[in-house]
């Protein structure tokens, strides 16, 4: 199952989905800029489209009912996020996604009950998040979708009818996988545009972080971090932040008895990685959360944290292992231009591709100049020095664009390449080795400290989605 989920820039990953505490009393959301909806009433399940198994017709009274009949239990609403409903089925369907990856993980599942909480309010956070998106214009076409697809696909080697078949023996249907597809890459639009676009790393920064690193002794280390995430909703009450530090004060005693990290996160984290034990992956300084970045670095390997209270709620991190970073680097490298045209909500996939051709026939048939027509049409910051990205080291792109980079001659132009930003044309201008030691641990710091704040400023954009939106909990009712 974790093969087959998709593996999209950012989404995924390390951003920590935060969520608010499910024994919050639904109330109607605070003033923002997202106009209040009271919650409708329940669709009747009978007439929800699509291949949801568990809607069903209405079970008939007793008493109407024939002799003998079967009493088939109807798919219950059991919360409703603004004005749309959340069902049982909903629910089961999640659940058996996250006991999959669990299990992939061997991370042991929590009891029942906590986890229904757990994935009802995963669930919450996403509606809420897929609302705001659509109410604010993010959309993503079906060509969009599709390409995705199958580019997930070829990163697990088969061809689409394999993938198909493997979905099926997953017991995902390809309908269910597109709409799961297309969600992501609205989130990852919806982060890009809320927190991603918005975000700088200045060079004193990078500046600061290398000093930082060197004056530590044995140099800049990677750590591979466990953690354990307990939110807390915005405004909330004494009484709450109480309760949420008491529930990681428990989960850091159940650690320090003897139980596995992991499990413990599976049972305790609110963040979406809690069903693979609570994984962050390696880490530099620069990319850990500020709250306990000063922490970790003092921290040994096996050694877990105390609970470190931020404004967004308690953490617990665990130190797993560490290594240095500090190895000399020689590259091959790659002095290029590219032309890139975005496909998002006012270019459609198909325009993006005509656009792109017609600019490539223009340089190789026409006679203009790869950086002039670059100059007036490439759409990134690139376009204002014709399309030149300087040099290239191996990882500097994404791989999409490198392999296509790396079989180009000299001065020759790409046909038309896509990639996540869209589609690009591209021409190689020169080749080298290069010692890139120091120039790459600048180009990483800043990267760090770029996905640190992406990180940081994402986990609090959901947070406040998440306690704007209305919720009427109908769990009681199943």
């Amino acid at each position: 199952m974790a093969l087959l989920r998709p593996l999209l820039c950012a989404l995924a990953l390390t951003a920590t989905i935060a969520m608010a505490d499910a024994q919050t009393p639904a109330t109607p959301p605070p003033a923002g800029p997202r106009p209040t909806q009271a919650p409708a009433p329940a669709p009747a399940p009978a007439t929800q489209a699509g291949p949801r198994p568990g809607a069903v017709p209405a079970a008939t009274p007793a008493a109407a009912r024939p002799s003998g009949a079967t009493v088939v239990s109807l798919d219950r609403v059991i919360a409703v996020v603004n004005d749309e409903a959340l069902t049982n089925w909903d629910l089961k369907e999640q659940r058996r996604v996250v006991l999959e990856q669990m299990k992939s993980s061997n991370v042991q599942a929590p009891a029942a009950d906590v986890l229904d909480k757990q994935v009802l309010e995963r669930l919450i956070t996403e509606r809420a998040l897929t609302q705001y998106a659509k109410e604010s214009g993010v959309r993503v076409d079906d060509t969009m979708v599709e390409r995705t697809i199958l580019r997930i696909a070829e990163e697990n080697k088969m061809k689409p009818d394999e993938f198909r078949r493997a979905l099926e023996r997953e017991n995902i249907t390809y309908a269910a996988y597109r709409e799961d597809v297309r969600r992501q890459i609205m989130m990852q639009r919806l982060r890009d545009r809320e927190v991603d676009s918005k975000i700088t790393v200045t060079d004193a920064e990078v500046d600061n972080y290398l000093a930082t690193v060197a004056a530590q002794t044995g140099g800049e280390k990677e750590y591979l971090l466990s953690h354990i995430y307990v939110t807390v909703p915005e405004q909330a009450s004494a009484e709450q932040i109480d309760t949420r530090r008491r529930r990681a004060e428990e989960a850091l005693a159940q650690v320090k008895s003897g139980k596995s990290f992991p499990q413990v996160a599976a049972g305790f984290s609110d963040a979406p990685d809690a069903s693979s034990g609570g994984d962050l992956g390696w880490r530099t300084p620069a990319r850990l959360p500020s709250v306990f970045a000063d922490l970790v670095g003092k921290m040994k390997k096996g050694e877990t944290s105390p609970v470190i209270r931020s404004p967004a709620g308690f953490h617990i991190v665990q130190v797993v292992d560490e290594r240095s970073r500090d190895q000399p680097t020689v590259v091959n490298q790659t002095h290029a231009r590219h032309i890139l045209i975005k496909v998002n909500e006012s270019t459609s996939e198909s325009d993006g591709k005509v656009k792109i051709d017609r600019l490539r026939e223009r340089i190789t048939s026409g006679g203009a100049k790869f950086e002039d027509i670059a100059r007036v049409n490439s759409e990134d910051a690139s376009s204002a020095k014709g399309g030149d990205l300087g040099w290239l080291s191996p990882g500097d792109t994404v791989p999409d664009f490198e392999r296509v980079m790396d079989k180009l001659g000299l001065n020759e132009v790409s046909v038309a390449v896509r990639t996540p930003f869209g589609w690009h044309l591209i021409e190689v201008i020169e080749r080298r080795k290069q010692d890139v030691t120091l120039e790459r641990r600048r180009e990483q710091a800043r990267t760090a400290l770029r996905q640190r704040k992406s990180d940081e400023g994402f986990q609090e954009f959901v947070r406040q989605q998440r306690d704007r939106a209305y919720v009427e909990y109908r769990v009681d009712d199943r």
